[in-house]
């Protein structure tokens, strides 16, 4: 999980850089005002979303199966402390003759 963030992150940095250099050398307009970095840091995040989505597909899939993983664990560890629980309430109440 940790590694497709770190991935996704690089590729924004790396779209942020591209199209920094592109507005710097005026080929995209910059933005108005001193919104210059905003622009960039938007059209960075609109560029980046649907390539991580392409080029990223495998280690999502990764981070999907792990993420996955763990919440059938803790599904599972849930149910058995309820179940144990259950035992002992009724242990309990057998005890006690209720």
């Amino acid at each position: 999980m940790l590694r497709y963030s770190l991935m996704r992150l690089g590729l924004f940095a790396a779209c942020f850089l591209v199209i920094w250099g592109l507005v710097y050398v005026h080929v995209l307009p910059a933005g108005l005002g001193d919104s210059n970095l905003l622009w960039v840091m938007l059209l960075a995040l609109v560029i980046s979303a649907p390539l991580s989505f392409v080029v990223l597909r495998g280690l999502r899939e990764q981070a999907s199966v792990q993420v996955s993983t763990r919440v059938e664990r803790t599904r599972a560890n849930l149910a058995a402390s309820a179940a144990q629980e259950d035992e002992a309430d009724d242990a309990s109440r057998a005890a006690t003759g209720s």
